[in-house]
Parts: structure tokens; C-alpha cells; sequence
């Protein structure tokens, strides 16, 4: 898609367009929906640039392509206007993600307790997105009180978060880098 023109100044006033036309208040539950999944999108790819294993950067390509996927189903108003192919995700991204966890998992060390965030860059940026993945669900899950979202998009949001909790521990046992576990203060 060539793109020709980037402004517009139809959104001057506080209003954008659906998929299909239709105009909402910017300030509506659905742009922040997908304005937080887009915002995740952009912090998977500041997270990318700072991770040098290919397989991961390829796990992390797949899952922004999937991102802009729910963000077109976010960005359709199922009572008006139907799904595009281009806004279905593909069935078993829930199930890839998942495997991705598992395989993360069976590499790690165990250890116990509740893992302060930080580390290395990469592993440092991995919880930024988690958490942002966290708030992108929390959106989606206000949206879906009033208006249709499909399941397979809440449940890709839900293990996409825990996708990054693992990722951030690879890439510190990656980079080398020992997780400072969080202990409670004795008073």
C-alpha cells in the first residue's frame, strides 16, 4: 500500500474513522483499545532492536503482524460494520504463543518469588511490554462490556503478557544478568 498522504485534518475536531467509515470521539474506548495495542506494537519493536537471537526477533515479527490484526477488529464496530479477513486472527496464535511460553520455561532455571523488573536492555524493555500488554487487555476487556470483541482476542492478549514475563527472564539468563527478586521489608 503506497501511502500518499498522512494527514488528513478530518481528526482536527476530536473524531476518527472506523473500519467502514463510521466516526467516533478519539476520546471513545475503542480507539483506546487499539491505540493501546498499537502503543505495544511499538515497544515490541523497540524490544526488537535490542534482541540479537533471530528466533526471537522472528517470534517477535509474528506477533506484531498479529497485533495489527487485532487492532483492525479492534478498529471495527462489529454492530455496523462486518470483520475483513484482514481482522480475523489466524487460529492458533493463542496456541503458538503458548508453545513459545512452554519452550521459554523448559530452559530456565527455576527460581522462586516475585521478579523486580530490570535487568538487561532487552530484558528491561520485555516488562515494559508486558505491562503495557497488561494495560492493552484491561482496554479491550472495558471495550468488550459494550461492545462485541472476540474471545481469541482477550485470550492472545492474556498469554501475550506472560509471553514477555518468560521472555524478560530469557534474556536476562541470556545476557547473563542475575533477576533481583523482590523481598519484603521486615519492620
Amino acid at each position: 500500500m503506497k501511502i500518499t498522504k498522512v494527514y488528513t485534518k478530518t481528526g482536527d475536531n476530536g473524531m476518527t474513522s472506523l473500519v467502514g467509515g463510521i466516526r467516533i470521539k478519539k476520546t471513545d474506548n475503542r480507539l483506546e483499545a487499539y491505540g493501546t495495542v498499537d502503543e505495544l506494537n511499538s515497544h515490541i519493536g523497540l524490544l526488537s532492536a535490542y534482541v540479537k537471537d533471530e528466533s526471537i526477533d522472528a517470534v517477535l515479527t509474528r506477533i506484531q503482524s498479529d497485533l495489527f490484526i487485532v487492532g483492525t477488529h479492534l478498529a471495527t464496530d462489529l454492530s455496523q460494520t462486518p470483520l475483513y479477513p484482514s481482522a480475523i486472527l489466524p487460529e492458533g496464535e493463542v496456541e503458538f504463543v503458548e508453545g513459545e511460553i512452554d519452550k521459554i520455561l523448559s530452559e530456565l532455571p527455576e527460581k522462586l518469588g516475585f521478579v523486580l523488573p530490570g535487568g538487561s536492555i532487552a530484558a528491561s524493555h520485555a516488562h515494559v511490554c508486558r505491562t503495557v500488554c497488561r494495560r492493552a487487555e484491561r482496554c479491550v476487556l472495558r471495550l468488550s462490556q459494550e461492545a462485541t470483541v472476540g474471545d481469541e482476542i482477550l485470550h492472545f492478549l492474556n498469554r501475550l503478557s506472560d509471553y514477555f514475563f518468560v521472555l524478560a527472564k530469557k534474556m536476562n539468563n541470556i545476557d547473563g544478568n542475575s533477576e533481583k527478586i523482590w523481598q519484603k521489608p521486615c519492620k
